[in-house]
Protein backbone atom coordinates (compact mmCIF):
# COMPACT_ATOMS: atom_id res chain seq x y z
CA UNK A 1 0.00 0.00 0.00
CA UNK A 2 1.48 3.58 -0.88
CA UNK A 3 2.21 5.79 1.51
CA UNK A 4 -0.27 8.40 0.71
CA UNK A 5 -3.11 5.71 0.93
CA UNK A 6 -1.92 4.96 4.52
CA UNK A 7 -1.78 8.62 5.29
CA UNK A 8 -5.39 9.02 4.22
CA UNK A 9 -6.47 5.84 6.09
CA UNK A 10 -5.16 6.90 8.87
CA UNK A 11 -6.13 10.04 9.22
CA UNK A 12 -9.57 8.63 8.15
CA UNK A 13 -9.60 6.45 11.32
CA UNK A 14 -8.52 9.27 13.12
CA UNK A 15 -11.50 11.45 12.03
CA UNK A 16 -13.88 8.67 12.44
CA UNK A 17 -12.79 8.20 15.97
CA UNK A 18 -12.92 12.41 16.89
CA UNK A 19 -16.26 11.98 15.89
CA UNK A 20 -17.19 8.67 18.06
CA UNK A 21 -15.60 10.92 20.77
CA UNK A 22 -17.44 13.85 20.10
CA UNK A 23 -20.87 12.14 20.77
CA UNK A 24 -20.31 10.76 23.84
CA UNK A 25 -18.60 13.96 24.94
CA UNK A 26 -21.09 15.53 28.23
CA UNK A 27 -23.14 18.92 26.83
CA UNK A 28 -25.16 22.00 28.65
CA UNK A 29 -27.91 20.62 27.84
CA UNK A 30 -31.10 19.06 28.95
CA UNK A 31 -33.72 16.80 27.05
CA UNK A 32 -37.54 17.02 27.89
CA UNK A 33 -39.86 15.07 26.94
CA UNK A 34 -43.61 13.93 28.41
CA UNK A 35 -43.52 12.36 31.75
CA UNK A 36 -46.08 10.52 33.75
CA UNK A 37 -49.81 11.42 33.42
CA UNK A 38 -51.42 11.01 37.13
CA UNK A 39 -55.22 11.32 37.25
CA UNK A 40 -56.18 13.17 39.98
CA UNK A 41 -59.27 11.42 40.71
CA UNK A 42 -58.01 8.06 40.61
CA UNK A 43 -55.00 6.87 42.74
CA UNK A 44 -50.95 5.89 42.24
CA UNK A 45 -49.78 2.29 43.17
CA UNK A 46 -52.64 2.13 45.46
CA UNK A 47 -53.52 5.17 47.26
CA UNK A 48 -55.83 8.01 46.05
CA UNK A 49 -53.87 11.44 44.57
CA UNK A 50 -56.77 12.88 46.46
CA UNK A 51 -57.50 12.00 49.80
CA UNK A 52 -60.42 14.01 51.89
CA UNK A 53 -61.50 13.27 55.62
CA UNK A 54 -64.24 15.48 57.65
CA UNK A 55 -65.90 16.07 54.69
CA UNK A 56 -68.55 14.20 52.70
CA UNK A 57 -67.06 12.89 49.51
CA UNK A 58 -69.06 11.63 46.50
CA UNK A 59 -67.76 8.67 44.16
CA UNK A 60 -66.73 9.89 40.60
CA UNK A 61 -65.87 8.93 36.76
CA UNK A 62 -63.38 9.93 34.05
CA UNK A 63 -60.23 11.06 34.45
CA UNK A 64 -59.22 14.75 35.55
CA UNK A 65 -55.57 14.12 34.62
CA UNK A 66 -52.36 16.30 35.54
CA UNK A 67 -49.56 15.97 33.02
CA UNK A 68 -45.46 15.94 33.41
CA UNK A 69 -42.25 16.76 32.13
CA UNK A 70 -40.00 14.40 32.47
CA UNK A 71 -35.87 15.43 31.94
CA UNK A 72 -32.91 14.17 31.33
CA UNK A 73 -29.22 15.90 32.20
CA UNK A 74 -28.18 19.33 34.29
CA UNK A 75 -25.31 19.80 36.70
CA UNK A 76 -23.34 16.53 37.73
CA UNK A 77 -25.45 14.55 35.26
CA UNK A 78 -24.78 15.84 32.09
CA UNK A 79 -26.04 14.37 28.29
CA UNK A 80 -23.92 13.48 25.88
CA UNK A 81 -24.00 14.94 22.65
CA UNK A 82 -25.45 11.82 20.96
CA UNK A 83 -28.75 12.15 23.33
CA UNK A 84 -29.18 15.93 22.37
CA UNK A 85 -28.98 14.92 18.37
CA UNK A 86 -31.60 12.33 19.36
CA UNK A 87 -33.40 14.91 21.08
CA UNK A 88 -33.16 17.55 18.26
CA UNK A 89 -34.71 15.31 15.16
CA UNK A 90 -37.91 13.91 17.78
CA UNK A 91 -40.88 16.58 17.63
CA UNK A 92 -42.19 15.21 21.14
CA UNK A 93 -38.57 16.31 22.64
CA UNK A 94 -37.39 19.87 23.88
CA UNK A 95 -33.39 20.26 24.17
CA UNK A 96 -32.74 23.44 26.29
CA UNK A 97 -29.88 24.99 27.13
CA UNK A 98 -29.13 24.02 30.62
CA UNK A 99 -29.05 27.22 31.98
CA UNK A 100 -33.13 27.41 31.56
CA UNK A 101 -33.61 24.58 34.01
CA UNK A 102 -30.50 25.00 36.30
CA UNK A 103 -29.85 28.51 36.83
CA UNK A 104 -25.91 29.11 36.90
CA UNK A 105 -25.74 30.12 40.73
CA UNK A 106 -28.35 27.62 41.53
CA UNK A 107 -27.29 23.26 42.12
CA UNK A 108 -29.64 20.71 40.93
CA UNK A 109 -30.66 19.90 44.87
CA UNK A 110 -31.72 23.35 45.12
CA UNK A 111 -33.76 23.33 41.98
CA UNK A 112 -34.88 20.03 43.85
CA UNK A 113 -36.02 21.70 46.71
CA UNK A 114 -37.59 24.62 45.32
CA UNK A 115 -39.90 21.85 42.91
CA UNK A 116 -40.82 20.50 45.79
CA UNK A 117 -41.99 23.28 48.03
CA UNK A 118 -43.71 24.64 44.87
CA UNK A 119 -45.22 21.57 44.77
CA UNK A 120 -46.25 21.61 48.43
CA UNK A 121 -47.68 25.54 47.92
CA UNK A 122 -49.29 24.72 44.69
CA UNK A 123 -51.39 22.08 46.56
CA UNK A 124 -52.76 24.65 49.13
CA UNK A 125 -53.48 27.16 46.78
CA UNK A 126 -55.61 24.40 44.35
CA UNK A 127 -57.36 23.45 47.72
CA UNK A 128 -58.05 27.19 48.64
CA UNK A 129 -59.52 27.58 45.01
CA UNK A 130 -61.58 24.57 45.11
CA UNK A 131 -62.91 25.53 48.22
CA UNK A 132 -63.42 28.89 47.36
CA UNK A 133 -65.42 28.17 43.72
CA UNK A 134 -67.49 25.92 45.85
CA UNK A 135 -68.26 28.94 48.30
CA UNK A 136 -66.93 26.47 51.59
CA UNK A 137 -65.76 29.12 53.78
CA UNK A 138 -61.90 28.89 55.43
CA UNK A 139 -59.36 31.51 56.63
CA UNK A 140 -55.69 32.26 55.87
CA UNK A 141 -53.31 33.92 58.04
CA UNK A 142 -49.67 35.52 57.21
CA UNK A 143 -47.03 33.56 58.59
CA UNK A 144 -43.08 34.49 59.03
CA UNK A 145 -41.63 31.98 56.36
CA UNK A 146 -38.39 32.95 57.06
CA UNK A 147 -36.06 35.84 58.13
CA UNK A 148 -32.94 37.79 56.56
CA UNK A 149 -29.62 37.44 57.80
CA UNK A 150 -28.48 41.48 58.57
CA UNK A 151 -31.89 43.03 59.43
CA UNK A 152 -33.30 43.54 62.25
CA UNK A 153 -36.03 40.65 62.30
CA UNK A 154 -32.94 37.96 62.40
CA UNK A 155 -33.42 36.49 65.36
CA UNK A 156 -36.76 38.25 66.81
CA UNK A 157 -39.18 36.37 64.69
CA UNK A 158 -39.43 32.77 64.44
CA UNK A 159 -40.80 30.75 61.65
CA UNK A 160 -44.22 30.24 61.76
CA UNK A 161 -44.96 32.83 63.83
CA UNK A 162 -48.64 34.11 62.96
CA UNK A 163 -48.64 37.83 62.19
CA UNK A 164 -51.97 39.21 64.15
CA UNK A 165 -51.19 42.94 63.91
CA UNK A 166 -48.58 45.92 62.96
CA UNK A 167 -48.70 49.08 64.74
CA UNK A 168 -52.40 47.78 65.76
CA UNK A 169 -53.34 47.14 62.30
CA UNK A 170 -54.63 44.17 61.35
CA UNK A 171 -52.59 41.92 59.37
CA UNK A 172 -55.13 40.74 56.87
CA UNK A 173 -52.61 40.21 53.99
CA UNK A 174 -48.99 40.53 52.77
CA UNK A 175 -49.64 43.70 51.41
CA UNK A 176 -51.41 45.26 54.35
CA UNK A 177 -48.21 44.21 56.88
CA UNK A 178 -46.04 45.88 53.95
CA UNK A 179 -47.31 48.76 53.52
CA UNK A 180 -47.45 49.49 57.25
CA UNK A 181 -43.56 48.86 57.44
CA UNK A 182 -43.12 51.21 54.27
CA UNK A 183 -44.89 54.28 56.01
CA UNK A 184 -41.95 54.31 58.40
CA UNK A 185 -38.17 55.69 57.58
CA UNK A 186 -35.36 53.66 57.96
CA UNK A 187 -34.08 53.38 61.38
CA UNK A 188 -38.02 53.40 62.96
CA UNK A 189 -39.43 51.14 65.29
CA UNK A 190 -42.36 48.74 64.16
CA UNK A 191 -44.62 46.88 66.72
CA UNK A 192 -45.70 43.69 65.48
CA UNK A 193 -48.02 41.05 67.07
CA UNK A 194 -47.71 37.51 66.85
CA UNK A 195 -49.02 34.39 67.71
CA UNK A 196 -46.45 31.98 69.06
CA UNK A 197 -47.03 28.89 70.79
CA UNK A 198 -51.03 30.02 71.55
CA UNK A 199 -50.45 33.21 73.02
CA UNK A 200 -49.73 36.53 71.93
CA UNK A 201 -46.24 38.11 71.84
CA UNK A 202 -45.07 41.71 71.15
CA UNK A 203 -41.90 42.07 68.37
CA UNK A 204 -40.59 45.46 68.29
CA UNK A 205 -37.81 45.88 65.44
CA UNK A 206 -36.50 49.07 63.66
CA UNK A 207 -36.65 49.57 59.75
CA UNK A 208 -33.92 49.01 57.88
CA UNK A 209 -33.01 50.16 54.35
CA UNK A 210 -33.12 47.15 51.00
CA UNK A 211 -30.87 47.55 48.67
CA UNK A 212 -33.74 49.83 46.60
CA UNK A 213 -34.10 51.92 49.81
CA UNK A 214 -37.32 50.74 51.32
CA UNK A 215 -38.01 50.32 54.59
CA UNK A 216 -37.82 46.93 55.53
CA UNK A 217 -37.32 44.35 58.18
CA UNK A 218 -36.01 41.57 56.62
CA UNK A 219 -38.96 39.55 57.23
CA UNK A 220 -40.60 36.56 54.11
CA UNK A 221 -44.08 36.08 54.50
CA UNK A 222 -46.29 32.93 54.04
CA UNK A 223 -49.75 32.08 53.67
CA UNK A 224 -51.10 29.68 55.79
CA UNK A 225 -54.88 28.27 55.55
CA UNK A 226 -57.29 27.40 57.99
CA UNK A 227 -59.50 24.53 56.16
CA UNK A 228 -62.59 23.25 57.99
CA UNK A 229 -61.49 19.75 56.60
CA UNK A 230 -58.36 17.29 55.42
CA UNK A 231 -57.25 17.84 52.35
CA UNK A 232 -54.04 15.20 51.14
CA UNK A 233 -52.64 15.34 47.53
CA UNK A 234 -50.16 12.43 47.06
CA UNK A 235 -48.84 12.16 43.53
CA UNK A 236 -45.22 10.58 44.75
CA UNK A 237 -42.06 12.56 42.46
CA UNK A 238 -43.88 15.26 40.78
CA UNK A 239 -42.19 19.01 41.33
CA UNK A 240 -43.62 22.34 40.82
CA UNK A 241 -46.38 24.42 40.83
CA UNK A 242 -48.41 23.44 37.03
CA UNK A 243 -50.82 21.02 38.39
CA UNK A 244 -52.51 23.10 40.73
CA UNK A 245 -55.83 23.84 38.14
CA UNK A 246 -56.15 20.12 38.04
CA UNK A 247 -56.07 19.59 41.28
CA UNK A 248 -58.68 22.14 42.13
CA UNK A 249 -60.57 20.22 39.62
CA UNK A 250 -60.09 17.29 41.35
CA UNK A 251 -60.38 18.04 44.61
CA UNK A 252 -63.85 19.63 43.48
CA UNK A 253 -65.01 16.81 41.50
CA UNK A 254 -64.77 14.75 44.95
CA UNK A 255 -66.87 16.86 46.80
CA UNK A 256 -69.76 17.21 44.53
CA UNK A 257 -72.67 14.89 43.46
CA UNK A 258 -71.64 13.35 40.15
CA UNK A 259 -69.05 13.59 37.48
CA UNK A 260 -67.77 16.63 36.39
CA UNK A 261 -65.78 14.84 33.24
CA UNK A 262 -69.24 12.85 32.36
CA UNK A 263 -66.75 9.55 32.46
CA UNK A 264 -64.65 11.30 29.39
CA UNK A 265 -61.04 11.60 29.95
CA UNK A 266 -59.25 15.07 30.39
CA UNK A 267 -56.24 16.62 30.94
CA UNK A 268 -54.83 19.89 31.60
CA UNK A 269 -52.34 22.33 33.18
CA UNK A 270 -51.69 25.41 35.10
CA UNK A 271 -50.54 27.00 37.95
CA UNK A 272 -53.59 28.12 40.16
CA UNK A 273 -53.49 31.17 42.73
CA UNK A 274 -56.07 31.08 45.43
CA UNK A 275 -58.36 32.86 43.98
CA UNK A 276 -58.68 30.90 40.99
CA UNK A 277 -56.37 32.01 38.21
CA UNK A 278 -54.72 30.11 35.80
CA UNK A 279 -50.97 30.59 35.09
CA UNK A 280 -49.20 29.72 32.03
CA UNK A 281 -46.59 26.85 32.36
CA UNK A 282 -43.56 25.30 30.63
CA UNK A 283 -43.06 21.98 28.81
CA UNK A 284 -46.88 22.42 26.96
CA UNK A 285 -45.36 20.66 23.54
CA UNK A 286 -44.48 17.64 25.82
CA UNK A 287 -47.48 17.56 28.53
CA UNK A 288 -49.75 17.46 25.40
CA UNK A 289 -48.20 14.63 23.61
CA UNK A 290 -48.26 12.46 27.28
CA UNK A 291 -52.16 13.68 27.63
CA UNK A 292 -52.89 12.00 24.22
CA UNK A 293 -50.96 8.87 24.74
CA UNK A 294 -52.72 8.34 27.78
CA UNK A 295 -55.91 8.58 26.42
CA UNK A 296 -56.91 11.76 26.92
CA UNK A 297 -59.21 13.74 23.94
CA UNK A 298 -59.97 17.07 25.83
CA UNK A 299 -56.72 19.14 27.32
CA UNK A 300 -57.40 22.14 29.53
CA UNK A 301 -55.06 25.30 28.15
CA UNK A 302 -53.45 27.93 29.66
CA UNK A 303 -54.65 31.10 27.69
CA UNK A 304 -51.06 32.65 28.22
CA UNK A 305 -50.04 28.69 26.65
CA UNK A 306 -52.28 28.88 23.93
CA UNK A 307 -50.20 30.07 20.60
CA UNK A 308 -47.36 27.59 21.78
CA UNK A 309 -49.96 24.90 22.25
CA UNK A 310 -51.59 25.36 19.09
CA UNK A 311 -48.09 25.05 17.00
CA UNK A 312 -47.64 21.54 18.21
CA UNK A 313 -50.91 19.97 19.15
CA UNK A 314 -51.16 16.45 18.71
CA UNK A 315 -54.11 14.73 16.47
CA UNK A 316 -57.13 14.15 18.05
CA UNK A 317 -56.49 16.26 21.19
CA UNK A 318 -59.39 19.58 21.18
CA UNK A 319 -57.41 22.56 23.04
CA UNK A 320 -59.52 24.50 25.86
CA UNK A 321 -58.57 27.90 26.87
CA UNK A 322 -59.13 28.18 30.27
CA UNK A 323 -57.97 31.91 32.24
CA UNK A 324 -59.47 30.96 35.15
CA UNK A 325 -60.63 28.24 37.31
CA UNK A 326 -64.60 28.93 36.85
CA UNK A 327 -63.69 28.97 33.35
CA UNK A 328 -62.41 25.40 33.56
CA UNK A 329 -65.61 24.06 35.84
CA UNK A 330 -68.13 25.82 32.88
CA UNK A 331 -65.57 23.95 30.10
CA UNK A 332 -66.29 20.56 32.36
CA UNK A 333 -69.96 21.11 32.26
CA UNK A 334 -69.58 21.29 28.30
CA UNK A 335 -67.53 18.43 28.06
CA UNK A 336 -69.93 16.47 30.30
CA UNK A 337 -73.24 17.11 28.72
CA UNK A 338 -72.02 17.55 24.64
CA UNK A 339 -73.22 21.32 24.42
CA UNK A 340 -69.74 22.63 23.07
CA UNK A 341 -69.38 26.29 22.95
CA UNK A 342 -66.26 25.41 25.22
CA UNK A 343 -63.54 28.54 24.12
CA UNK A 344 -60.79 26.82 21.86
CA UNK A 345 -57.13 28.66 21.94
CA UNK A 346 -55.79 31.02 18.85
CA UNK A 347 -52.86 31.98 17.77
CA UNK A 348 -54.06 35.92 18.16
Amino acid sequence: MSRRALTLMAAGFLTLGLGVAGTVLPVPYVVLSPGPTENTIGEVKGKPVISITGRQTYPTEGKLSLVTVAYQGGPGTRIDLFTALRGWVDPTIAVVPEETIFPPTTTAEEVEEQNTQEMTNSQDDATAAALRELKIPFTAVVVVAATEKNFPAHGKFTQGDEIVSVDGVPAVDRETISSTVRKHKAGEQVAFVVKRGGKDVTVTVPTAASKEGTPVVGISMGLEYKFPFDVNISVGDVGGPSAGMMFSLGIMDKLTPGSMTGGKSVAGTGTITPDGKVGPIGGIQQKMVGARDAGATFFLTPAANCAEALAAVPDGLKLIKVETLHDAVQALDAVRTGSGGTPGCSSG
